[in-house]
């Protein structure tokens, strides 16, 4: 079986004669090790940091084994994801509810990619076939609906949430790595940061200036909880 081979039919629904079999539950087993050791290493050290060497030397295996059960790093970020997602728990659809319900799983998205740095640059550009992405991607699309959002716009906020989400983390991942000052929320010190902007000639820059405070205010996740409720907000005129 050739390696995309490989990919797709570990992305299949598993048929109860292949759960009966030892050597597809040894497999999945070793394939959950992979991950399980992965997440140890981004954990640690982030995701820039885990490269398929070190991920081999830290299974005390070599790379060659590795990569017949993953295909490349590509392949592993999939698994990854699929591994932040399965963590997740999805709502039954309200009607009524339904906004607070999409925020509640962007936010759940959010503090999952926050443990592992950097680990959502393995979102970007990704095709949800993992089974447990794909199952985020269907609850998000059924809250949605049940909502009364029509389905092209659906999929699209869909689409766009999921990368606002992914970015966020990543400049938070980003930002935390170059901060000397252990500051999670800006690459400098806001207070800095206000009082450069401040100084600015007024002639060139007047709003700038004037609402520094403005551009660099927000404690915590209140600039996310802003972004995500402005993306739902936005459907109801769709």
């Amino acid at each position: 079986m050739n390696p995309r081979e490989r990919r797709a039919a570990r992305h299949q629904p598993p048929t109860l004669q292949a759960d009966t079999r030892p050597r597809r539950r040894r497999k999945t087993a070793i394939v959950e090790q992979v991950i399980d050791t992965a997440l140890e290493v981004i954990a640690r050290d982030g995701y820039e940091a885990l490269t398929m060497r070190r991920l081999a030397d830290a299974l005390d295996t070599g790379p060659a084994s590795l990569y017949n059960h993953v295909v490349n790093k590509a392949d592993l970020g999939d698994l990854l994801i699929g591994r932040l997602c399965s963590e997740l728990t999805l709502p039954t659809p309200s009607a009524d509810e339904w906004r607070h319900q999409i925020r509640d799983v962007c936010e759940q998205l959010r503090d999952q990619y926050l443990k592992y740095p950097g680990i959502s640059a393995a979102a970007f550009a990704m095709v949800p076939t993992d089974l447990q992405a794909v199952r985020i991607n269907e609850g998000l699309l059924a809250i949605l609906l049940t909502g009364g959002v029509a389905p092209q716009p659906a999929a699209w906020a869909i689409d766009a949430l999921l990368l606002y989400v992914a970015s966020y983390c990543l400049e938070l991942s980003i930002a935390h790595h170059h901060s000397p000052h252990d500051d999670t929320t800006w690459v400098q010190d806001r207070d800095e940061l206000r009082h450069r902007l401040a100084s600015l000639p007024a002639t060139q820059f007047p709003h700038t200036t004037r609402h520094a405070t403005e551009l660099t205010a927000g404690d915590g996740h209140s600039r996310f909880d802003f972004t995500v409720g402005l993306m739902i907000d936005g459907l109801d005129r769709h």
